[in-house]
């Protein structure tokens, strides 16, 4: 049984979120059509939320069109973030019941992810993010067939270690300042690009019945060795980004892409999903360490999903509505506060920029899903609306009801 979701933010706090929200639609619906897809997503929960809802609805439309149109001119590969799997899946969401059953994308993906496989696999770009697709447009049989090659190529890429597995990310699939640090690889523990996310992901296929049997075995190996990974001494995260032979463990930032909010976030998911009663404790218990840490060791930057204030404040929300408690309450408040303090005025998009680690620390503006505008607007929606925020499934975060 789910509950229903309720509206977290009140009084002043409530007053700034509406008009950041309010701000950031009006510079979004003037600007071009780049990241088209996550503005059709914007303006789609604007639709059920907002008083101009036809309007919303038919500039999420035309945005949605453009994405497509945007994928028969421009080289596109199947990543989630920045691929045609990420179009595919906001129209998809959008479209609920409503959709036309085109089953194209779903074939190119089982196309993509036949054996061997040798690519990533993970959310960003990899075989969970399909798999993240796959779910969405489920019943349909070629996203069945799609989701069960999914946790065939998991099944054979996991990696034993102990009493549980894992999967490692291969040098060849980092990127340049990453390899030259992780010359042999390494195993990752954040949401975005490592187990985390695949647990989620594995959840939600046993969940609909997809491999059953293999998909339980992958999920509470990966569990055991997510929960064997954490350190003793830690500082704003339990968990460290990555473990690699001959590298000290250290506590990552605290986010959503890495660290223990994050973390905390998908083990739910997986203890709801699954039904075990154990993992759902220790969700609580790594996101309670999450929430009561000095904001000062986090490492937030900046206001965006991925690794802001505003992507801890949406799974604090989150972990609230699932019923958490109210230090979750607490640090959700908290750090909207904190991610609309950061606005300034007369810069970025509506007042919010990025903070970029590549480029010196420096800061730019940016309408994206993941880092930018888009995804700042959304998470304040859910603050303040009383429509459950589902857009979460693509973080995977969004809690499943408890199994039977």
């Amino acid at each position: 049984m789910t509950t229903r979701w309720r509206p977290l933010l009140e009084g002043e706090l409530a007053s700034r979120a509406r008009e950041a929200v309010d701000s950031i639609a009006a510079v979004l619906a003037t600007e071009s059509a780049r990241d088209a897809a996550d503005r059709a997503l914007l303006f789609g929960y604007l639709a059920m939320t907002g008083d101009d809802a036809n309007d919303y609805a038919e500039r999420s439309e035309r945005l949605l069109d453009d994405a497509f149109d945007a994928l028969a001119t421009t080289p596109m590969g199947p990543a989630l973030y920045g691929g045609f799997s990420g179009v595919a899946w906001v129209a998809e969401h959008l479209a609920g019941e409503k959709g036309d059953g085109d089953e194209e994308i779903d074939e190119i993906l089982e196309q993509t992810i036949a054996a061997p496989w040798k690519g990533a696999y993970d959310l960003i770009s990899g075989l969970t993010g399909f798999g993240v697709l796959a779910v969405e447009r489920l019943p349909r049989s070629s996203a069945i067939r799609c989701l069960e090659a999914i946790v065939d190529r998991l099944t054979e890429t996991a990696e034993p270690i102990g009493e549980g597995l894992t999967w490692f990310t291969s040098p060849d699939l980092l990127p340049m300042s990453r390899r030259e640090r992780f010359p042999h690889g390494y195993y990752d523990l954040g949401v975005a690009h490592g187990v985390p996310g695949v647990i989620a992901l594995l959840s939600d296929a046993y969940r609909a019945g997809i491999r059953p049997e293999r998909a339980r075995r992958l999920i509470d190996g990966a569990v055991r060795w997510i929960l064997s990974q954490r350190l003793r001494v830690s500082g704003a995260s339990c968990y460290p980004a990555m473990v690699a032979p001959g590298f000290e463990a250290r506590s990552s930032r605290l986010a959503w892409c890495y660290g223990d909010a994050g973390v905390a976030a998908t083990l739910l998911h997986a203890a709801r999903a699954v039904g075990v009663e154990e993992w759902e404790r220790a969700a609580f218990e790594i996101a309670a360490h999450a929430a009561m840490a000095d904001p000062e060791e986090s490492g937030v930057k900046d206001a965006g999903l991925c690794h802001g204030a505003f992507g801890l404040a949406h799974i604090y929300n989150r972990l609230f509505q699932a019923g958490g408690g109210d230090v979750f309450a607490g640090a959700a408040r908290w750090w909207y506060g904190a991610g609309l303090d950061m606005r300034a005025p007369g810069r970025g998009t509506a007042g919010f920029e990025e903070w970029a680690a590549d480029s010196n620390g420096s800061s730019h503006s940016g309408a994206e899903f993941l880092t930018g505008a888009t995804g700042i607007a959304l998470a304040l929606l859910a603050g303040i609306t009383s429509v459950e925020p589902m857009w979460d499934r693509l973080l995977l975060v969004s809690v499943p009801p408890r199994a039977d």
